[in-house]
């Protein structure tokens, strides 16, 4: 069931064209709407929740440099959201949080802003919008990607709770958002203590010995304090400051901390994930401090605090919020210049320079992992304490954008077992479905432990539970036998992820991808083979009956190993996943112990 359906290997290149011949079914939709989100008639369809906002940047937006300033463009991103997460709601909407920012482009004055958001999913109270931002130049009707956002608001009435209605995703783009909309949340809600985590384990490396330390700047001179009155401009219609305005105001702070380092104008490149702690009203003053926590060769970290008081007496300050931000120092050709080195004050200094250091790598682990395109990852990724979070985000991610795809094409169906395919670029998926009379936790259970899994799995010859993470997430060594004229048999080192639902409707996910562990290297024994994304989604069909679908995604060195006669590639999963159901069946009154802990 693994990539190890290698076994029907003896009918090796057998009309390759019975599999491909499908492209065109693949390729067509229902007659009302179709994947790109075009209806069948020709009208256009667009998502009820999306706005739309056009800027012409002029130069009262821009910076030193001629350039849109960040802050203006936080306001707008915030604006543009807000009204996308009202228009779904009905009511008005606050900015609680503001995932991981990453400036691919500078936008000069003249040229245009646009900007589009959308809902992607609703949760109870609140909901994730999607925000994406392009720059254009109207003159040469060129287009540039500048960043993707993602906010989380939440709606707000005065005299009665909110309990928002559900999105309905249509196309595959927004049954791609909706479905992993919810993983994105459970990192959020884990985020201060991940970070917390991460910090405490991580190893930090510093690279002094690339750096020209003869120049030395004392983190105390980039300190920043600033104070804002905020005013009715700078709220919404509840009085209720705006998101971006505080946004804005914390990256003019920062830019001015990071000039007073290097002594330079410093571009924002990244604003790392943040959330609102408390609501700031019209009337309040908020502090805004700043100062840069550590110096790389390349970049630096600022390190932004905003707190509010009403009075001036006031002892108490409420936390509004805190953020890191990463700047460059671009020259002439856009190419970063290297940085002074900066001495931290003793005390907190110190350990803010360490937390940059530990940061910085989480932030690269982060974005490589997590905001990369599936086919620019290497199959099997190193796991260490430091991006696990962010492995099990991608490994139940990628099984999910898989399930959403549309264009599955139906290969075979032998007593109600179906085989589905489906060509997408240079891989080859495999996605097979039936109806199992079993309780949708009790399979779940039983399918997440790997250990149990040579039980009915012929692929699995031995399974060892390397590490148990945590509650949801383990590392297995799987031992598979040999295939063929191969004397070795393979062996893989797979991260599992479950994750139960979210919400009514959502499946049980039981995700499955390679890693690396030092203590498990490749060895002479074995044939090391991995596995790029698969695994189980369990929906639950009604009282005691489960959906049970298994997902294969194949990679283009494995696809001289698959027969396309699809009778016979057929046969080998029906004959296995036959052999699943009754493993379900016969073990599905002897799970009372472990249903306790879900």
């Amino acid at each position: 069931m693994m990539q190890n359906v290698q076994n029907v290997g003896n009918q090796l290149r057998k009309g390759l064209a019975s599999v491909f011949s499908g492209r065109q079914y693949r390729k067509s939709t229902s007659r009302t709407e179709k994947t790109d989100g075009t209806m069948a008639d020709g009208e256009e369809y667009r998502n009820p929740t999306e706005v739309q906002m056009s800027q012409l940047v002029l130069p009262c937006h821009t910076n030193q440099r001629g350039e849109l300033s960040v802050g203006q463009l936080l306001k707008w991103i915030d604006t543009t959201a807000c009204l996308s997460a009202e228009r779904h709601a009905g009511c008005p909407c606050v900015t609680a949080s503001m995932d991981d920012i990453y400036f691919e482009h500078t936008i000069r004055v003249g040229q245009v802003v646009n900007i589009k958001a959308k809902v992607n999913r609703a949760f109870n109270s609140s909901m994730e919008v999607g925000i994406q931002v392009a720059s254009e130049d109207t003159c040469s009707e060129k287009q540039w990607s500048v960043c993707k956002a993602l906010a989380t608001f939440v709606a707000h009435r005065e005299l009665s709770k909110v309990k928002l209605k559900q999105i309905t995703p249509r196309t595959e783009e927004e049954k791609t958002e909706h479905s992993v909309a919810a993983e994105r949340r459970r990192m959020r809600l884990v985020y201060a203590d991940t970070i917390k985590d991460l910090l405490a384990n991580c190893a930090i490396q510093y690279d002094l010995e690339s750096r020209d330390c003869s120049h030395v700047v004392p983190a105390e001179k980039t300190r920043v304090e600033s104070v804002e009155l905020v005013l009715p401009p700078h709220a919404n219609h509840q009085g209720n400051t705006f998101g971006g305005q505080i946004m804005a105001w914390m990256e003019n702070v920062a830019t001015i901390a990071a000039s007073r380092l290097c002594r330079a104008h410093p571009t924002l490149k990244a604003i790392e994930m943040f959330h609102f702690r408390g609501p700031s009203q019209v009337g309040d003053r908020l502090v805004l401090k700043a100062i840069v926590n550590n110096a790389f060769k390349h970049s630096m970290e600022v390190g932004v605090c905003v707190e509010a008081y009403r009075q001036e007496a006031e002892a108490h300050r409420r936390h509004i919020n805190s953020a890191f931000m990463t700047f460059v120092v671009l020259d002439p050709n856009d190419q970063p210049q290297m940085l002074p080195w900066i001495r931290p004050q003793p005390g907190d200094g110190e350990r803010r320079y360490r937390e940059a250091s530990a940061r910085r790598k989480i932030r690269l682990d982060r974005k490589y992992i997590v905001s990369c395109k599936q086919d620019e990852m290497p199959l099997s990724v190193p796991w260490d304490p430091s991006n696990q979070v962010y492995l099990s985000y991608n490994n139940i991610s990628s099984l999910k954008m898989l399930a959403a795809k549309n264009n599955w094409a139906l290969s075979a169906e032998i007593n109600q077992v179906s085989l589905y395919t489906l060509e997408d670029d240079k891989y080859l998926s495999f996605h097979m479905e039936m109806l199992v009379n079993v309780d949708a936790a009790h399979a779940f259970v039983l399918l997440s432990d790997l250990r149990r899994r040579p039980e009915w799995d012929k692929h699995y010859r031995n399974v060892e539970l390397v590490q148990q993470v945590d509650e949801d997430d383990a590392i297995y060594h799987v031992i598979s036998p040999t295939l063929g004229n191969d004397p070795k048999p393979q062996d893989f080192v797979i991260l599992a992820s479950r994750r139960k639902p979210c919400d009514q409707g959502d499946p049980y996910i039981i995700a499955l991808r390679s890693v690396t562990l030092p203590t498990h290297p490749e060895t002479p024994e074995y044939r090391r083979g991995e596995t790029l994304c698969s695994g189980f989604c369990l929906w639950r069909e009604g009282d005691q009956m489960t959906k049970v679908s298994y997902y294969n995604q194949a990679t283009s060195g494995f696809l001289n190993y698959v027969t396309t006669n699809v009778a016979g590639l057929s046969l080998e999963f029906y004959n296995t996943f036959k052999a699943c159901e009754k493993f379900l069946l016969d073990n599905r009154n002897d799970l009372a112990p472990s249903l306790q802990t879900l």
